[in-house]
């Protein structure tokens, strides 16, 4: 994440929807990652004629689930990052708003790693073969009602799914234990979801599973027996010496979802320490060697800080030489995918 800032100079977060000195409503502008008032009826404040027509994602003024900007030209009322959805949840029931709102607060920090990675990101509105859609949906079965199929948190040709109990604290433990995960959270879902669909990009480049197979395994491997088999006897003994998490050891599709979302974890984390410390450099300014090195003293420091305050480890994973093998490919298929063209544009944010 980037530093950013309100017009007033008061510095804010990625997440706010207020500035914290001025008082005045902040809406966050995807075109040039920046932060631009917002006047009483959600149009943006003071930016001349450049700026004319934008105005607050329809989301954002009507159920404060998003704090992002729309642009003028927009056929919609929804922001670039709002497009994404194809269903939300019935916002008539329970708590289902507060939980709709940490999910998109939680994607939109999806969407702008991936933006500042300049990876190719379409909305399947926009390409209905190859584009992205996010289904956050209700599983009526966790209340016993029999209403519907029960709603499973993964991905399948260009939908990520997301059961929204995902973003109620205790059921995600639940979750969490009975997938035996030793880490769960509504971002680190979502950067692994976004794995899967990054792989079926990158299986339409020549060689690409001729150099994927030797080091994650053969795709085509039984999913549904390997995943069945994971969940009726755990993973291997021996899992921790070549997959960074034990889920990651069920199958090679999981064991590459795992990966990318822990590169994820890791270049975001960098990025972050780099715009708020100066002796932390951009891992973009990085080989991959370095970020890993890097890396490797800021999550020791994480997790030392944490127990200091008597809270568990916000990193508790180990890289060694066959994880770290994984991540360069993730790191080089990275590489490959920014030649691709973008759908959205939108440069990285300034380093």
């Amino acid at each position: 994440m980037i530093r950013l800032g309100c017009h007033c100079g008061a510095e804010i977060s990625f997440d706010d929807r207020q500035c914290p000195r001025c008082q005045k409503r902040l809406g966050f502008d995807p075109t040039d990652f920046c932060f631009y008032p917002i006047d009483q009826d959600g149009f943006v404040e003071g930016g001349g004629s450049s700026m004319d027509g934008r105005a607050l994602c329809s989301n954002g003024q009507d159920y404060d689930a998003c704090n992002w900007i729309r642009p003028a030209a927009s056929q919609t009322s929804l922001c670039y990052g709002c497009e994404f959805n194809r269903y939300i949840p019935n916002l008539s029931r329970g708590h289902n708003l507060s939980l709709w709102r940490t999910l998109e607060n939680n994607k939109k920090r999806l969407l702008f790693s991936l933006m500042g990675l300049g990876l190719p990101l379409s909305t399947r509105w926009e390409c209905p073969d190859s584009g992205l859609f996010f289904d956050f949906l209700e599983d009526l079965h966790e209340e016993g009602n029999n209403e519907g199929s029960p709603i499973t948190t993964g991905y399948l040709d260009g939908v990520i799914t997301i059961n929204v109990l995902e973003a109620e604290p205790i059921s995600r433990i639940r979750q969490q234990q009975a997938a035996r995960e030793v880490y769960r959270t509504v971002l680190g879902h979502m950067r692994h979801e976004s794995g899967h669909y990054f792989y079926q990009h990158l299986t339409q480049d020549q060689g690409f599973q001729g150099q994927y197979e030797p080091i994650f395994g053969i795709a085509s491997a039984d999913y549904s027996e390997a995943l069945n088999r994971y969940y009726r006897d755990g993973a291997a003994e021996n899992w921790s010496e070549s997959f960074i998490s034990p889920y990651a050891s069920a199958h090679p599709l999981e064991d590459w979802a795992e990966t990318w979302g822990h590169y994820l974890h890791m270049y975001d984390t960098l990025e972050t320490a780099s715009n708020f410390f100066e002796h932390c450099t951009n891992p973009d300014r990085l080989s991959f060697d370095d970020k890993i090195c890097a890396w490797g003293d800021l999550s020791t420091a994480l997790n030392e800080m944490n127990r200091s305050l008597g809270m568990s480890d916000p990193y508790p994973f180990a890289i060694n030489e066959r994880v770290k093998d994984k991540l360069r490919f993730v790191n080089d298929s990275i590489l490959a995918l920014k030649t691709r063209k973008k759908s959205w544009a939108v440069d990285p944010p300034p380093s």
